[in-house]
């Protein structure tokens, strides 16, 4: 069983806010649909969709997450080999992996990336 600061970071993974101390966050006035069925996930995944949730990907999305802040483990900064030449979009590259990543792990639980996500596409509002 997920325990409460998983489920809490998967949400912030997923793109979804925090919900409180509602007992289900698809009730009152902040109703939606895609919060209840990704709680109704959390709380009913099977053993090995669990394991496969924190030790794939969960593991890797804090990893991923540092890793934008703290570029030193993972080797993206060498934009040419020989004579080293820095990568100029590194940052960008670290973010646009941690931001696939999470949109995977949305894909892996069966849920829509969160409003707090998007879909990874453009958005165009007419």
């Amino acid at each position: 069983m997920l325990t409460d600061a998983q489920k809490a970071d998967v949400r912030r993974f997923a793109g979804y806010g925090s919900f409180g101390s509602q007992s289900l966050p698809a009730s009152g006035y902040r109703f939606s649909t895609q919060y209840g069925v990704l709680e109704y996930k959390l709380n009913n995944f099977r053993p090995e969709e669990e394991a496969t949730l924190t030790t794939v990907f969960l593991a890797r999305l804090y990893q991923l997450e540092t890793d934008q802040v703290d570029q030193t483990s993972q080797n993206l900064d060498t934009d040419e080999a020989a004579v080293w030449k820095h990568n100029k979009n590194e940052h960008r590259d670290r973010r646009a992996l941690y931001f696939d990543f999470r949109r995977q792990m949305c894909g892996f639980i069966g849920i829509p990336p969160g409003p707090n996500l998007g879909g990874g596409g453009i958005t165009v509002i007419v």
